[in-house]
């Protein structure tokens, strides 16, 4: 496994342009993510966040601008061919497999990357990140509440073990217990095994208090970008993006 530099971007976007038929959402987004990071990108609906992750995961094909990772250059490749890349994506809309059980649903993370014999140790693994889906792993998924099927999603992701994981709206739908379950164990997850992470979410202050860095994006650009407490102690963000005043 080719070891990155801590001074070198794990992942570096640069200046991408994309859109659907003839809608251009991405004006030439530049965005890197250094090695063992937490990345929170926060901004308005319709910024373009979620189009910027379909383009870097294969899903959309960028109509200019490059994607890097590592010194791999993974601009339109299938997500099939950036999943061997130890590059995961939970995205936002539900992909949980409902008349499977939880067990089931996180073999199948492991099944589609062809790496079955690291099974069982994998599934440990996520067990202890999230105890909640040990109790209930032969419970099916499609009996269960929203947050605990944005769980198996989150876990199912992770079952690869893999560098860099993008996660689009981690909290949406959720009850505030699990909410914090959820980011409680994100930090967990950089914090014990350094998992690289680049996250969208809507509550940018919950985001940027457990993130390394941000970027704001509107309009298909980056508006801003700096350290998390620089953001949150930003007047013009917290305007705009956090309700009031910062808690650090």
């Amino acid at each position: 496994m080719m070891v990155d530099s801590e001074d070198t971007p794990l992942l570096h976007i640069h200046d991408i342009q994309a859109g659907y038929g003839k809608i251009s959402v991405l004006h030439g987004l530049t965005l890197d993510v250094y090695p063992s990071e937490i990345v929170s990108i926060i901004g308005p609906n319709g910024a373009g966040k979620s189009t910027l992750f379909k383009a870097v995961f294969g899903f959309l094909t960028p109509r200019s601008g490059s994607v890097w990772f590592g010194k791999n250059n993974i601009t339109s490749l299938t997500p099939e061919k950036i999943l061997k890349h130890e590059i995961a994506y939970v995205p936002q809309e539900r992909t949980s497999f409902p008349d499977m059980t939880v067990e089931e649903n996180l073999q199948m993370g492991m099944y589609v990357v062809g790496e079955s014999v690291r099974m069982k140790p994998a599934m440990q693994r996520v067990f202890e990140l999230f105890p909640r889906l040990a109790e209930r792993r032969r419970q099916t998924v499609g009996t269960m509440s929203g947050g605990e099927q944005r769980m198996v999603e989150i876990a199912r992701a992770l079952m690869p073990e893999p560098r860099l994981l993008l996660i689009d709206e981690p909290s949406a739908g959720l009850a505030p217990v699990i909410n914090k379950q959820v980011f409680a164990t994100i930090r967990k997850l950089n914090m014990d095994y350094g998992t690289t992470i680049l996250m969208i979410e809507q509550n940018a202050r919950q985001a940027l208090e457990i993130s390394h860095r941000g970027y704001v994006v509107e309009d298909g650009y980056n508006r801003f970008n700096g350290s998390s407490k620089s953001l949150l102690h930003n007047p013009e963000i917290q305007q705009m993006y956090l309700g009031g005043t910062p808690r650090l």
